[in-house]
């Protein structure tokens, strides 16, 4: 797989993030000030501990909730509600249990009164390119937790987006299962072109993902660092071990305080 393609990134950011606050009702303020210019066609992990903000944040970018102060835009535009080119993939695949895989795939498209030859081709060869083809006539209760998460991510994915959010999707799943994820991901990254925001809890699994690493610090949340994650394209699994994604696990466990000199 090849890496983003730095040379057609745009001078402008895909996404900016501009002095973004979210407190809620009593006074909890969830995020404070939250700066961050998004790069077209970058994976970026929002890596914090829970309640630092990160979920949040995704939300306000997905257009569900808005912030306090500040402002959030994609593409030049204010984000002030949800948006048809976006995609959503959760740790919970949330499959609508009465219909087959590809009719779940095809939902978003279905909503929006687009479903067509063409997006029942388009589903198809996502389910193609997860190893779920033969699968597309099955329910949701046929399914391994694993095989449910790709369908999840086909769903994401059909209408093509421009941003992909990712809220913990493989939080859920074996280690295998989400090693083997963290490979597919890649590789629908390469066919897709989406931008991602991608949130975690595990050190590793952001190291192993991103271009770059926000780490968030404890509520209120903030970017308390970000690291440019330079592991050579395409990524192989033995990386994971090798001596350079260890230094970046490093410097992110330091910044999250779990490592200490």
């Amino acid at each position: 797989m090849a890496g983003p393609d730095k040379g057609r990134m745009a001078e402008q950011p895909f996404g900016r993030i501009e002095a973004v606050t979210k407190t809620y009702p009593g006074g909890i303020v969830a995020l404070e000030r939250v700066d961050y210019d998004l790069r077209a066609g970058e994976l970026v992990a929002l890596l914090g501990p829970s309640g630092c903000g990160k979920t949040t944040l995704l939300r306000m970018m997905a257009g569900l909730t808005r912030p306090s102060a500040g402002r959030i835009s994609i593409r030049g535009k204010i984000i002030d509600g949800p948006q048809p080119d976006f995609g959503f993939a959760f740790q919970s695949p949330n499959l609508l249990p009465w219909r087959s895989v590809l009719d779940n795939v095809l939902f978003p498209v279905e909503i929006a009164g687009r479903l067509d030859t063409r997006a029942r081709d388009r589903a198809m060869e996502l389910l193609d390119v997860v190893g779920l083809k033969g699968f597309s006539r099955l329910r949701p209760h046929q399914l391994s937790g694993g095989m449910k998460q790709r369908v999840s991510l086909c769903r994401a994915l059909v209408h093509a987006p421009s941003l992909l959010l990712m809220d913990e999707p493989f939080g859920a799943l074996d280690e295998l299962t989400r090693m083997e994820m963290h490979d597919l991901l890649h590789a629908i990254r390469q066919s897709s072109g989406a931008t991602i925001m991608f949130v975690t809890h595990s050190i590793a699994e952001a190291v192993y993902l991103a271009d770059e690493i926000l780490v968030m610090g404890p509520r209120p949340g903030r970017v308390v660092e970000r690291i440019r994650v330079e592991l050579s394209y395409p990524r192989r699994s033995a990386q994971r071990y090798s001596a350079e994604a260890r230094e970046y696990e490093r410097q992110a466990g330091a910044a999250l305080g779990v490592v200490h000199a």
